[in-house]
Parts: C-alpha cells; sequence; structure tokens
C-alpha cells in the first residue's frame, strides 16, 4: 500500500486498516514461531504499512490542529 492510496483515507477508514494490519501481524507471527510461514517478508511489509498509516495520521492530526 502506497502513502498517496494511504492518505486518500478517512480518519475511520485508517483506524479500521491499522486495526486489521496489526491483527493481521499478529497472526503472521504466531505462523512465523511455529514455523509455519514460508514468506518472512510479510512481516516487513505489514510493519511497513502500519507506519505509514500511523505517519498519515499523525499528519492529519497535525494539520487539523493548524487549521484551528
Amino acid at each position: 500500500m502506497k502513502a498517496a492510496e494511504i492518505r486518500e483515507l478517512s480518519h475511520e477508514e485508517l483506524d479500521n486498516k491499522e486495526f486489521e494490519l496489526k491483527d493481521k501481524l499478529f497472526k503472521l507471527k504466531f505462523q512465523h514461531s511455529l514455523g509455519q510461514l514460508e514468506n518472512t517478508m510479510k512481516l516487513k511489509h505489514i510493519k511497513r504499512d502500519i507506519a505509514r498509516i500511523k505517519a498519515v495520521l499523525r499528519e492529519k492530526n497535525r494539520d487539523g490542529l493548524k487549521n484551528e
């Protein structure tokens, strides 16, 4: 998921997406600990997507505070 795509989402959609990705990350970590995860790069990609979402949420909150 690219940052430009993330910026188009609303605040609620970003919160939902972050929750979904954290849940998916938990499940992948569990699979990894059991040795069932074949592609460990999925962990890295999901962590980066979560970080991108958090960054966009911070930007939106910061911009909202400036406009007030």
